[in-house]
């Protein structure tokens, strides 16, 4: 397992896609692959009123990725200090083979250079301090970026302001 987790408030997302535009902005993507995709769940009825909920996907970054072991060139790798799961565009040659194995579909295939595009969690913006940056960009704050041991902080935090408006 990754030694980093990215949570998402659902109930704060607004399904605007600012953190899909950043991911394809700062890996100089083409049309096509989406590293991180906002899925659009609804709209259901809840009582009289219909409601649409949004929920944030990308790269689960697996404690045994199928990608890694599917990948013949070596160019799927995942980092041995803190799980992070990353394309070597050096040696990905374009057979795919990640795509298949991977069964949330997180690999993505970019025609603009014949490779496969995924979700590495930014991890030169790791390596340097920062946020991914498609937190950085969430425009109602939902998205967070932190350790696995974090999250319940910031569930905690979110319960209390919730409690304190009611």
């Amino acid at each position: 397992m990754s030694k980093y987790y990215l949570f998402q408030d659902q109930k704060k997302c607004i399904g605007c896609e600012a953190c899909v535009a950043a991911c394809k902005v700062k890996n100089n993507l083409s049309y096509g692959p989406l590293p991180c995709l906002i899925v659009t769940v609804g709209p259901k009825w809840v009582g009289e009123q219909p409601r649409t909920s949004f929920t944030y996907m990308s790269c689960f970054h697996c404690e045994n990725p199928w990608c890694v072991a599917a990948c013949p060139t070596g160019a799927m790798q995942k980092r041995s200090e803190d799980g992070i799961v990353f394309v070597d565009q050096n040696l990905c040659v374009g057979c795919k083979t990640c795509m298949s194995a991977c069964p949330w579909g997180a690999p993505q295939w970019d025609p603009s250079n014949g490779k496969v595009v995924k979700c590495d969690l930014c991890m030169d913006r790791v390596d340097a301090g920062l946020d991914p940056a498609c937190v950085t960009v969430c425009t109602t704050d939902c998205l967070h970026f932190g350790t696995p041991d974090q999250i319940p902080e910031i569930r905690r935090k979110r319960y209390a302001r919730a409690k304190a408006w009611e």
